[in-house]
């Protein structure tokens, strides 16, 4: 879910040909959730799935678009989650609770003869076996991927921070409560896409959010940009304080400045202590012994691996990668040497 605070930041609509040139660190686990609800059935809902039953949307999703990044010049390293902090349990719990619920829904939409897209949707799980097979076709693509000790975007905020990236990309704001100076939102679902329950398709492009832009805009500081982001509501405190949004939550802050003097205004009932949620945005488990190098693309073992082993065509795989080679050729990408840099 993440944070919300889309009515906060100003944000910077670019062109995908814009970050040409640049390293993105994406959140991992925000990116396969999304291929694994988008390419689905339109009616029954039903992912991809190769002739022994497995699921591929996550595949499909995570090589096409990999691949239209690389055809723009873009150098993604993508940022998987490890073990989420113990406060996380009741949104985890909640989640569950909610796919099971869509499952039914799904279920009874299907017996009627429905579109079931929606709920199909709602039910996307992603399991051990399509992360690590998530891994596998990145490091055949030479795409860099980093293991996070706790939460994806906390790895690429804290890359973008240190200068391994120039951005982290995610759909949620929670990047930029972990501090990465700068946030490309809609990258992996850049391009039309279809409005919900409508026959109407809108062109989504890319976003930049500036942190320190924004910051001074609002007239406050990171450590209070979590607090509003706590009393809104966290992955750790869901659908945060009762009454509180964006705007309120904003007027808390500047007028109280730190954490204990809000708290003393608001109805705080959750079992988790806001001061853990505060700290860990500020200080999270980071993987600090990266490497992050770009290879080469090895295109036997991405047909050995997609074609002969999950069923993609051959012909759609070999098009999509000389699409890659062409581009560097033109040189979109301004020089194979400055590649593996």
């Amino acid at each position: 879910m993440g944070v919300n605070l889309s009515g906060l930041f100003e944000k910077k609509e670019i062109e995908l040909t814009q970050l040409s040139g640049k390293k993105v660190a994406i959140d991992a686990f925000n990116t396969l959730y999304q291929f694994l609800a988008i390419i689905r059935d339109r009616f029954t809902g039903e992912p991809l799935k190769d002739s022994k039953g497995r699921v591929t949307s996550h595949l499909s999703g995570l090589f096409y678009r990999t691949i239209n990044l690389l055809e723009h010049g873009i150098k993604p390293v993508y940022c998987f989650d490890g073990e989420p902090p113990e406060f996380k349990k009741e949104e985890i719990e909640r989640r569950e609770e909610a796919k099971r619920k869509a499952e039914e829904k799904l279920r009874e939409a299907l017996e009627r003869g429905e579109e079931a897209i929606t709920y199909a949707q709602a039910t996307a799980r992603l399991s051990e076996e399509m992360v690590e097979e998530s891994k596998k076709l990145l490091e055949y693509m030479g795409i860099p991927w980093v293991q996070a000790k706790s939460e994806g975007e906390a790895q690429c905020a804290w890359l973008a921070k240190e200068g391994y990236v120039d951005y982290s990309a995610s759909q949620d704001y929670d990047s930029l409560l972990f501090g990465s100076p700068k946030l490309v939102r809609n990258l992996s679902i850049t391009g039309k896409r279809k409005l919900p329950r409508k026959e109407i398709y809108v062109e989504i492009k890319p976003e930049i959010i500036d942190l320190n832009e924004n910051l001074s805009r609002l007239g406050i500081n990171r450590e209070q940009l979590i607090i509003i982001g706590i009393l809104v509501g966290t992955d750790y405190n869901p659908n945060g304080v009762k009454g509180i949004g964006v705007k309120k939550a904003l007027e808390l802050v500047k007028k109280h400045k730190t954490l204990d003097r809000v708290l003393k205004f608001v109805s705080w009932d959750f079992d988790v202590d806001a001061h853990q949620i505060y700290d860990f945005f500020l200080n999270p488990p980071i993987e600090t012994n990266v490497k992050i190098e770009w290879g080469e693309i090895n295109e036997d073992k991405i047909i050995k691996f997609l074609v002969e082993e999950r069923d993609f065509s051959e012909e759609r795989i070999r098009k999509a990668l000389e699409k890659v080679k062409e581009a560097q050729k033109k040189g979109t990408q301004k020089s194979l040497q400055s590649w593996f840099q």
